[in-house]
């Protein structure tokens, strides 16, 4: 096994972190996915917080940037909370998240700092994505363009046509992160319309693929600072990264039922208790 310089302790924190202000985010809307961002919180926190992602909250278009897509937007509170605590936007953006008028709506938008792209239309991410790293390869420019993926998203025929232009075309800098989670928004994906393995299926198209854990820091760090040595006529990679819906509260974890639900009463206490309090702060 490599040895990784990774501050697992300051990673863990993050994460935590992140949790917390997914569950205090929707609370102050009334709404939001917490279940499908609690699921690839560790996720986030290993490309804003590990060294992966290239990008600079003081100039969010800075021209060598990482593109960075979050295809599965309706699980956008992890990125907000990310992007608010690296400096993006103002904390106190995330009090009117989903309101009139709010810089945060309930899927991501090309208006907020640190987003690329409207997105949330599921199966659009992985195609944008590709066009970007398509004018990377063409211009000869350094950066990576990484994709997060919902694998419910994956029953989407155009996430396939992507994965076959790319794997042709070979952007080796073309990243796609896929949320194993096994669930879709009612039910278990292989209930309704067997994905099997995604790893195998990306092959089939020209990709390189790996499946990792993806609550490990360890798994996550090593292949996403692998990733960093790529290419731009290699071929493109797809990291399936094993999680858990609901990730850090117990009665949301792995249940069909808990998608675009929202704690009530008790749930809200225990929801906290398991996330290390109810904020003093706030």
């Amino acid at each position: 096994m490599i040895h990784l310089d990774i501050n697992f302790e300051f990673l863990n924190k993050k994460a935590l972190q992140i949790r917390r202000t997914v569950l205090q985010t929707a609370i102050w809307g009334g709404k939001g996915h917490i279940p499908p961002a609690f699921s690839w919180a560790d996720i986030a926190t290993a490309l804003f917080y590990g060294n992966i992602l290239q990008i600079n909250p003081q100039n969010p278009k800075w021209i060598d940037r990482d593109r960075f897509i979050l295809s599965k937007g309706h699980a956008c509170l992890s990125l907000y909370a990310a992007l608010s605590d690296l400096g993006f936007f103002s904390r106190e953006e995330l009090k009117f998240f989903a309101g009139n008028g709010s810089l945060l709506p309930g899927h991501p938008d090309a208006e907020i700092p640190g987003v690329e792209v409207c997105s949330g239309s599921l199966g659009h991410g992985l195609s944008v994505g590709a066009g970007m790293a398509t004018s990377a390869k063409l211009g000869g420019l350094p950066w990576f363009t990484y994709v997060v993926l919902g694998d419910g998203e994956c029953h989407e025929g155009s996430i396939w046509e992507a994965a076959m232009y790319s794997g042709h075309q070979k952007l080796g800098r073309l990243i796609a992160i896929v949320d194993r989670n096994m669930l879709g928004a009612t039910d278990f994906t292989e209930n309704y319309a067997s994905l099997g393995s995604i790893a195998a299926r990306f092959e089939a198209f020209g990709w390189e693929a790996v499946e990792v854990d993806g609550h490990n820091f360890h798994e996550l760090i090593q292949v996403l600072r692998e990733s960093r040595k790529r290419s731009l006529g290699e071929r493109p990679l797809c990291i399936v990264a094993k999680t858990t819906k609901g990730k850090g509260v117990d009665f949301m974890e792995n249940s069909k039922y808990w998608h675009h639900q929202m704690p009530k009463g008790d749930q809200i206490d225990l929801a906290w208790e398991m996330l290390g309090g109810v904020p003093k702060n706030d």
